[in-house]
């Protein structure tokens, strides 16, 4: 798997076309509506999200965009990705970001930069939990996306980052996405989807990454855009 050590530094250090350092990504604006109720979803990633390294709207939240307009989705689509992200700057800026978009639905999509920095599992999983149950508190769908580590982080290790994502899924009622780079990450020709940074896909593979998350997320969206209340399974 080409991601990870190849490059010691947190995922969004380095030069790239969008997506610097620190720097949220642009949001995005609202689809074209089909006269249902509109929905606003609001994605809190990291520099996978926030269009590193990648031209302008090439990303696969700018691909969302696109695919929801096709199908006459009436959906909003906020990115508050910003590349460097760890899992608690996510929930350190959670509570603002509900309050000034009150979305209808969440994806979390951070901890990649927790594992390249060595932080501890315990603390993402804690932190993660509660960015969850901060969404759902504020009436939202949670949709929460996984990563991994290559086994030369060792494989308990591995292992057991894979497994954080499912248990706070599992446990706080969230849709999960296993593994955000399925197909682009684990292919025996892994190498020709990324950046020269081995961690960062180039801009043809977030194609496949949408697929991969519209899976779960699809359904969602074509659902009738009722606010669920806390109890309400993600």
């Amino acid at each position: 798997m080409p991601w990870g050590p190849a490059s010691a530094a947190p995922a969004g250090s380095g030069n790239q076309a969008s997506g610097a350092p620190g720097t949220p990504a642009p949001n995005a604006t609202p689809t074209a509506t089909s006269g249902r109720p509109a929905r606003r979803l609001l994605v809190l990633g990291d520099s996978l999200s926030a269009e590193y390294g990648l031209a302008r709207d090439s990303g696969w939240v700018a691909l969302l965009q696109q695919r929801l307009a096709r199908e006459h989705l009436a959906a909003e689509v906020v990115n508050a990705s910003i590349s460097g992200e760890t899992t608690a700057g996510g929930r350190s800026n959670l509570p603002r970001l509900l309050r000034q978009h009150q979305p209808t639905h969440v994806v979390i999509e951070l901890g990649g930069n927790d594992a390249l920095r060595g932080l501890p599992l315990d603390m993402s999983r804690d932190n993660l939990r509660a960015m969850v149950r901060a969404a759902r508190g504020a009436g939202a769908r949670v949709l929460l996306v996984g990563m991994q580590v290559p086994p030369n982080y060792g494989a308990r290790y591995a292992q057991d980052f894979q497994a954080l994502f499912a248990q706070v899924a599992r446990e706080e009622q969230a849709a999960l996405v296993p593994f955000m780079l399925a197909g682009v990450a684990d292919t025996p020709d892994a190498d020709r989807n990324f950046q020269s940074d081995r961690i960062h896909p180039l801009a043809s593979a977030h194609p496949r990454i949408l697929e991969t998350i519209w899976r779960v997320l699809g359904p969602w969206l074509k659902a009738p855009a009722e606010r669920p209340t806390a109890a309400t399974k993600g």
